[in-house]
């Protein structure tokens, strides 16, 4: 089975987790899908670079997630929510290079 790379689970949580509280109507199944994929990528992280990164990497994701909201404001939800997204998975690649 292949390895899922730690920047595209990081990335569906934020783009799974708006997706499933729009659609949905249920902030709490956004969250929770956020929070899933984020507890996965922190424990990844924590694997392929240590704890201080993932420690970094996860306070970039919760940033990224409430950065988003003032960041629709301007530009829109969807576009808001690529851009913080693009940022986090970039940032993951960048920390787990080997």
């Amino acid at each position: 089975m292949a390895k899922i790379p730690t920047a595209a689970v990081a990335a569906a949580g934020l783009i799974g987790g708006y997706g499933t509280a729009r659609w949905s109507g249920r902030r709490e199944l956004g969250g929770a899908v956020l929070a899933a994929a984020g507890a996965a990528s922190a424990y990844q992280w924590q694997r392929q670079a240590g704890p201080g990164t993932a420690a970094a990497l996860t306070g970039l994701y919760v940033a990224a997630f409430g950065g988003s909201h003032p960041l629709a404001k301007k530009i829109g939800a969807w576009p808001s929510v690529l851009a913080v997204t693009g940022v986090v998975a970039a940032a993951s690649v960048l920390a787990t290079r080997r």
